[in-house]
Parts: structure tokens; sequence; C-alpha cells
């Protein structure tokens, strides 16, 4: 069992920036792959970032948020990480972290998920 907790949302206008972090719960988060998916009102949950386990020496991003964000990881603390910078009104949703064993990215199954933390960007 994996208990993920996503933390630092809240409100920024269009250009500003929030950093987002997720701190699991488990004694294999070097085992893990860790997204992030976001979910914006009446829309499906989509993918935005994924990073790779142990080393974190890949990481996949969407194509509307690449060049913008960062996800990154500190095993150390148990914590997975997305940078999110030039954020635009369009990005706001609520924003989950997910882990998986195995590979990353976008195309697969995710087996532990977060409660969500919401991100707002006003124009």
């Amino acid at each position: 069992q994996v208990q993920l907790v996503e933390s630092g949302g809240g409100l920024v206008q269009a250009g500003g920036s929030l950093r987002l972090s997720c701190a699991a719960s488990t004694r294999t988060f070097n085992n893990l792959s860790m997204g992030w998916f976001r979910q914006a009102p009446g829309k499906e949950r989509e993918f935005v970032a994924a990073i790779s386990w142990f080393g974190g020496l890949s990481t996949y991003y969407a194509d509307s948020v690449k060049g913008r964000f960062t996800i990154s990881r500190d095993n150390a603390k148990n914590t997975v990480y997305l940078e999110m910078n030039i954020l635009k009104p369009e990005d706001t949703a609520t924003y989950y972290c997910a882990s998986r064993s195995g590979r990353a990215g976008p195309g697969y199954d995710y087996d532990y998920w977060g409660q969500g933390t919401q991100v707002t960007v006003s124009s």
C-alpha cells in the first residue's frame, strides 16, 4: 500500500509559478515511477508529467506543459515535485500524483493516487 499526499496548490496569477509536492508513505519509493495528472471541471483527467523510478533519469511531459513544467524527485525525502512556471488559466485543475511499479509515462495504469491539490490560475 502506498499513500500519497499532495501539497502546494493555490491561487496564482497568469505568468506566475507554483511548486507542487507529493509525499509518499512507502519503503519502496526508490522503486516507484511517479506521475502527475490533472483534471479540470467537466473534463477528463489528463497526463501532465512522469518520472522514472530510482534515479529519475527519464522524464515525460504532456505537450501542453513541455518547457514550462519540471518534474523531479528526492528519494531521500520520498517526495516528487512538479515545478510549474509561466502558468496559464488553462492550467487550472485539480492536480493528482500517482505511483506505479515499472516504467513511467503517460500510457500506463498507475496503482496509487493522492487526493489532489487545487491549482487556480487567474487571468
